[in-house]
């Protein structure tokens, strides 16, 4: 049986959203803000760390956001992504709640997008570039209720082929004041394999949603 929450249409009413009682593994702390010395490379190379070592950078060469472990310090900050969490259970499709393995069935794994198919092409929402990684069904039930990305809107997609597309994070270039040192110019989406991604402090993994299968999630889950 549907359930409204998870279609409501433009215009409906929405239920309030429930007061958080999880704290979403992705999310980040107080004692989690760390700021890194910024430099440019020689040759027009891209930026890089003034103290740069083995693991800022992923395995296409992109330099990620320094993010230290330190959950439970301080307030939560939902709104805020951990870098290094998020980046870790994107990579392993795990759930962006708990940090289990995310639901997945012969359709594919569980994915919850806001519910945008009044203004997007008819074939949304497949090929989707996506921040937001997958989750568990028990998870996906409480995302209904506490999430605000999520509050009026909810769309339940299974997807069978997520494919790694890129990252998102700050385009950087030399500043007009001091041409020795990067400047954050906006922050976008760089896919692998661009010369933007010379450019670019990483705070999330993308990935693009291939083979969407809209479903009803609390059917699913009976």
């Amino acid at each position: 049986m549907s359930d409204n929450r998870l279609n409501c249409q433009p215009g409906d009413e929405a239920p309030p959203l429930a007061r958080p009682t999880v704290v979403p593994h992705i999310a980040s702390w107080e004692a989690e803000r760390v700021s890194a010395e910024l430099i440019l490379k020689p040759f027009g190379r891209g930026i890089g760390y003034a103290d740069e070592r083995a693991g800022d950078r992923d395995r296409h060469g992109v330099l990620w956001r320094r993010t230290p472990s330190r959950v439970g310090r301080g307030r939560p900050e939902y709104r805020r992504v951990h870098a290094r969490r998020q980046r870790e259970v994107m990579t392993d499709l795990r759930c962006q709640v708990c940090a289990g393995p995310a639901s997945r069935t012969d359709a594919g794994w569980l994915w919850l997008l806001h519910d945008d198919r009044a203004v997007e092409p008819p074939e949304w929402p497949e090929l989707v570039a996506t921040t937001h990684p997958p989750l568990c069904v028990p998870c996906a039930h409480t995302s209904t209720r506490m999430c605000p990305h999520l509050h009026g809107a909810v769309l339940a997609v299974r997807v069978a082929d997520p494919r790694p597309w890129g990252v998102m994070g700050s385009i950087h270039a030399p500043s007009l004041l001091d041409r020795r040192r990067p400047h954050p110019v906006h922050s976008a989406m760089v896919p692998y394999g661009s010369p933007l991604t010379r450019w670019v402090l990483a705070a999330q993994m993308v990935r693009m949603l291939h083979g969407c299968t809209v479903v009803d999630l609390y059917a699913e889950s009976a």
